[in-house]
């Protein structure tokens, strides 16, 4: 168990954790701008920000967190990839789970509180895939 947590929490995981603060905060704003304010709906919002951020969190992890000094397009395939499928899990988990759990409230409610734990899913997924998978150690 303690290799385990040691292959986790290392610096590696403070530099992401560090990313993802400032991507949070960039992203975040996108979403419920687009959402509360323009109107969009839960997808259209929801994907807006990890769109937009997604560009902000590629230069940012693989240059700062990952340090990772290769240049070529599998490495932007297999980024693409993962943000794609995090994003696709993280919210159509939360969105009927968290409709299920608040039916009594208003769609807007439940959509914000959905839109809420998407991210919280998709932080440790897209941690997971990426360090793993799209930026892992070539040996």
């Amino acid at each position: 168990m303690k290799d385990l947590i040691k292959r986790f929490a290392d610096k590696t995981f403070l530099r992401f954790v560090l990313v993802g603060i400032v991507n949070t905060i960039f992203g975040t704003a996108i979403m419920f701008v687009f959402y509360n304010v323009f109107g969009l709906s839960y997808w259209l919002s929801s994907a807006s920000n990890y769109f937009f951020g997604s560009i902000l969190s590629y230069f940012l992890n693989k240059y700062f967190t990952f340090r990772y000094k290769k240049r070529d397009w599998k490495v932007v395939m297999r980024f693409v990839v993962n943000i794609g499928a995090c994003y696709l899990i993280a919210y159509g988990i939360a969105k009927p789970l968290i409709a299920a759990l608040m039916s009594g409230f208003a769609v807007s409610i439940q959509e914000n509180v959905a839109m809420v734990c998407g991210m919280g899913l998709f932080v440790v997924l897209n941690y997971l895939g990426q360090r793993f998978f799209a930026f892992k150690k070539e040996e």
